[in-house]
């Protein structure tokens, strides 16, 4: 596996993202996400699940509950259990990340 395909699924895809879940773990699911230029993916919270990203090229914000912070390639964001979070693209390139967590998609 290359962190630039993780090949897995394709689980979600519109005019906004592609997302890709790698599920062949157990326990952990592995997910890559290539988010346009000037778009922002949902946003959500789950109980019990916590979360890992990985921005591997672009830039943009992430928001955490009420906090927004600045990310950029290479940059590492943990993701506690019930935290709201939501990527936007602020930059005019796509921006790649990949996601693992806990347990099976919820969201």
């Amino acid at each position: 596996m290359n962190i630039d395909n993780i090949e897995g699924k394709i689980v979600k895809e519109d005019d906004r993202y592609k997302v890709v879940d790698n599920t062949i773990l157990n326990n952990l699911v592995v997910s890559s996400t290539l988010l346009h230029a000037d778009k922002s993916t949902t946003g959500h919270k789950h109980e019990g699940q916590e979360e890992v990203y990985m921005f591997m090229k672009g830039s943009g914000k992430m928001e955490l509950d009420d906090k927004l912070i600045e990310v950029k390639e290479g940059d590492l964001i943990l993701i506690e259990d019930g935290v709201f979070h939501r990527v936007h693209n602020t930059g005019s390139s796509d921006l790649y990340m990949v996601c693992i967590f806990d347990g099976g998609r919820n969201h």
